[in-house]
């Protein structure tokens, strides 16, 4: 069978940036991705969410990004992954669903279903989209309204004229109550005070909440999101439900969930229609599980204090879109590096392969 040089899984924003940039370098690679068709998890985002409301999601190298306006995002970041994958003939597959990577004698074998790749490296672009995460709480079982993740979430006029109770302390629990609470009764819950950015967010604040994520990353601990260190703040869309005290009237968590509501730590009950679950993402990683990359501490531990893509574990593989590179900027950025990682990983393949003794050679 075949040999690639590098197989890259996911052909989101981080996935195409890293083949355009193997491509450049001449690594013959392919991408493999699970969606029928381009745009990432963008494609499967929700209606109401427009190219205003994104950040660099679909900048690419050697490209002009889109202009933020009024299209929905869900239409205009594929449309404008799909140009440019047709622009730079990206060698890409699909749909391919990767189940699991593993190691034959020193060749990585990207496995999926009956299908099968051998590859000298790889690089993961899979993101966080796919594994959404749900906390559990007592109770939540015996809910008879609606439970959902921001995942699957349907757009604003489909919580018209029910009591919606938003969990989670992000920015993706302050936007969804900035489009709900001008439409319906909201109710706000998180673990913990919210914590509001009351000066601008400069360059200078962006390298420092990155610099955090990287100190956890470069200790092998599970990724925290680049928006999670940075706090919270508010867009003009959001200034109505700030108007009408959405933010204002946050509570604690409840102590349990009853089938018509939620029960609070005094004992005091609140009825609701809905729990909308804005409690976020973790990294789709577990295809990788089989090369035991994870650290003692339960993360992945990257290269250069956390700063790079390459797995400590195990340089022939790359993690873009992981840790500090989990943002839109970051995960473009991080595609050249991670093609720059693959390179060491193959002149390193390459001078140990050279200095290896013939067969039967005399010494």
């Amino acid at each position: 069978m075949d040999i690639l040089d590098s197989i890259v899984i996911g052909a989101g924003q981080a996935g195409l940036s890293t083949s355009y940039h193997l491509q450049r370098l001449g690594i013959r690679h392919l991408v493999l991705d699970a969606d029928s068709a381009a745009g990432g998890a963008w494609q499967h985002r929700w209606d109401a969410l427009t190219m205003r409301d994104v950040h660099g999601v679909a900048e690419l190298p050697g490209s002009t990004p889109p202009a933020r306006d009024g299209r929905r995002a869900n239409e205009a970041v594929p449309a404008t992954f799909d140009a440019y994958e047709r622009a730079h003939d990206l060698p890409v597959v699909r749909p391919v669903a990767v189940d699991r990577v593993t190691d034959d004698d020193g060749i990585l074998v990207v496995h999926a279903g009956d299908r099968e790749w051998r590859t000298r490296t790889i690089v993961n672009a899979t993101g966080t989209w796919t594994h959404p995460f749900l906390p559990h709480y007592p109770g939540m079982e015996t809910f008879l309204g609606e439970q959902l993740h921001t995942v699957d979430y349907p757009g604003p006029e489909h919580f018209l004229g029910k009591r919606v109770l938003v969990v989670g302390g992000g920015a993706s629990a302050v936007q969804f109550l900035g489009a709900l609470a001008p439409l319906t009764d909201t109710l706000w819950v998180t673990r913990g005070e919210p914590v509001w950015r009351t000066d601008d967010f400069t360059p200078e604040a962006g390298a420092a909440a990155v610099a955090l994520v990287e100190q956890r990353v470069a200790q092998g601990l599970p990724p925290q999101s680049v928006v999670s260190v940075t706090g919270l703040m508010l867009r003009p869309q959001e200034r109505e439900a700030e108007r009408l005290g959405a933010y204002a009237a946050r509570r604690p968590m409840f102590a349990r969930i009853e089938p018509d509501g939620v029960r609070w730590a005094d004992g005091s009950f609140e009825r609701v229609d809905v729990i909308l679950w804005a409690t976020g993402f973790r990294p789709a990683i577990a295809h990788l599980a089989p090369l035991h990359l994870r650290s003692p501490a339960g993360g992945i531990q990257l290269d250069r204090g956390g700063r790079g893509t390459t797995a400590v574990a195990d340089p022939r593989v790359q993690l873009v879109g992981y840790g500090p590179s989990a943002s839109t900027i970051g995960a473009n950025r991080a595609g050249r590096a991670a093609a720059k990682g693959v390179q060491r990983a193959l002149a390193s393949r390459a001078a140990r392969i050279a200095v290896q003794p013939m067969p039967n050679a005399r010494l």
